[in-house]
């Protein structure tokens, strides 16, 4: 099974470009928002995702980050995704994935090699195995344009969005489940 993997940040705040047409009276227009010193949320929500083609339906898998990306966010991301894709019966997951930092970091290189051993010694799960991207070259992995249609279909055009109204919009958007956050280690 192929799967497309990638991180990107949901603003509350920042618009994406877009079109529209307009009635007869004044063009629509997508105010920009500015955070207020008093809000206790955060500006913008990390997310990581696979996109599945080959899956019909619900073929995006999305866990929402307390934090930013980081090497042991991501190996816990990657083991809950194979635990989805073992569910559904996929015995090697090739992951198409750019070069960022957290991906090709010595942490997340070993936790890869680990799990792929491990899988295959019990002889069940999903063996991840990994297809990296030239560096700068968004337009290869086709997730790319999905998190656009997402922003695109969620943004407030009027008002600001709290941070969970914004993470179900967007699991309603690609037909996913809300699921906890993954968070960080705290040092």
């Amino acid at each position: 099974m192929v799967g497309y993997q990638d991180e990107v940040w949901w603003s509350r705040f920042a618009q994406p470009s877009m079109r529209a047409w307009a009635g007869g009276g004044d063009p629509l227009r997508l105010v920009q928002r500015h955070k207020r010193s008093d809000d206790p949320e955060p500006a913008a929500l990390a997310c990581y995702g696979v996109y599945v083609p080959e899956w019909d339906g619900a073929s995006m898998l999305l866990r929402f980050v307390r934090g930013r990306p980081v090497s042991h966010v991501t190996t816990a991301f990657l083991g809950w995704a194979a635990t989805r894709m073992a569910a559904r019966g996929v015995r090697v997951w090739v992951m198409v994935w750019d070069n960022a930092p957290w991906h090709v970091s010595v942490e997340v290189q070993a936790w890869l090699r680990a799990h792929n051993r491990a899988v295959k010694r019990r002889g069940d799960g999903t063996r991840i195995l990994v297809c990296g991207l030239p560096t700068k070259s968004p337009w290869l992995n086709p997730i790319e344009p999905k998190w656009l249609h997402g922003k695109r279909a969620t943004c407030e055009p009027d008002g600001e969005i709290a941070t969970m109204e914004l993470r179900q919009r967007l699991c309603a958007h690609y037909g996913c489940e809300n699921l906890p956050a993954i968070k960080q280690k705290t040092a």
